[in-house]
């Protein structure tokens, strides 16, 4: 099964599509080490897109 590319979004509380490093984008960010199928976390309490900026 082919990688997502780099720079693949996903927002809170969608399943993570491919294991990695995640940033939020915008700010304040932050990175988070999420697991393929896990569910992408809120950060500070909001709604968040998460873009993956390295593979795990």
């Amino acid at each position: 099964m082919a990688k997502k590319p780099l720079g693949t979004k996903a927002r809170t509380g969608e399943k993570c599509p491919e294991s990695g490093k995640w940033k939020v984008v915008g700010s304040p960010s932050t990175t988070a080490p999420i697991a393929v199928g896990n569910t992408m976390p809120p950060y500070n309490g909001q709604a968040v897109t998460w873009e993956l900026i390295e593979y795990a």
